[in-house]
């Protein structure tokens, strides 16, 4: 089998400098592109040849990453938070435009596909996963995230992936609002998600955590994800490199990859 040729964007950062060591490691993955800022990304992509583009950049310029990677022909793995649901749509319409035998400089037979995942680490994927499947059992609900100082966007992607899918686990169980009697002080209460408070802590020390809070009368649930090392990213975007390939469309989350049925 042919080696996926990847190419890495934001290259020079933490999360790039990791991501390029690990392709380079990896059985059946060559590293054809490294991408910083000032580059030209489509021009990049197209140069190198590469199949796969991954974006570890930052949220001011990842979707305009994402539509000149697809524009160029190439698949898209993205972890650079900072989407939305907007943000989202203008990439699957893109996707829909270039359906197979559009793509600018041609794609695989099924299509493109761009793989958003704001979380690559498996530990912090099956608390998603294990969060949203408990949440319609729990009256309140509410999550807690904690990262380094030099994170750019609070709440983290992550944290607002979770609360989301814990609030949709809500709606399809027929719950109500979350119980909260506040009536001042509503800044202290944290970011409002869907109806699921998040809350931020920046600290000098952490990599990236996530606790979620689960709680009726007279018991707790809380399921606690601990990321000590950006390694432990890697796994996830070794798998979503090698599986975006044969994935048109648009997926959101590494949960939709894994198999946790």
């Amino acid at each position: 089998m042919t080696d996926i040729r990847v190419a890495v964007l934001g290259a020079a950062g933490r999360m790039g400098t990791q991501t390029c060591a690990a392709v380079e490691a990896a059985e059946g993955l060559e590293l054809v592109a490294r991408v910083d800022a000032g580059d030209d990304v489509g021009r990049a992509v197209r140069e190198s040849g590469a199949d796969v583009a991954v974006d570890f950049t930052v949220p001011a310029v990842t979707e305009a990453n994402v539509h000149a990677v697809l524009d160029a022909g190439a698949h898209a793995v993205v972890g650079t938070t900072g989407w939305d649901d907007a943000s989202r749509g203008r990439v699957a319409e893109h996707l829909e435009r270039l359906s197979p035998g559009r793509a600018a400089d041609g794609a695989a037979d099924g299509g493109l596909g761009v793989i958003i995942a704001p979380n690559f680490g498996l530990s912090a994927v099956l608390a998603m996963t294990f969060a949203a499947r408990a949440a319609r059992y729990f009256e309140s609900a509410e999550v807690v995230e904690l990262h380094h100082p030099d994170k750019v966007d609070a709440p983290s992607g992550t944290a607002r992936h979770t609360a989301a899918a814990i609030a949709r686990a809500r709606a399809e169980a027929g719950l109500g609002p979350v119980p909260d009697a506040t009536e001042t002080g509503f800044e202290a209460r944290g970011a409002d998600v869907d109806g699921v408070r998040v809350h931020a802590v920046r600290l000098r020390g952490l990599v990236a955590h996530e606790e979620i809070l689960l709680g009726n009368a007279g018991e707790q649930l809380v399921i606690r994800q601990d990321s000590f090392d950006r390694a432990s990213f890697m796994p996830g975007v070794l798998l979503a490199v090698r599986e975006v390939v044969r994935r048109p469309g648009l997926t959101v989350g590494l949960e939709n990859v894994l198999d946790l049925t």
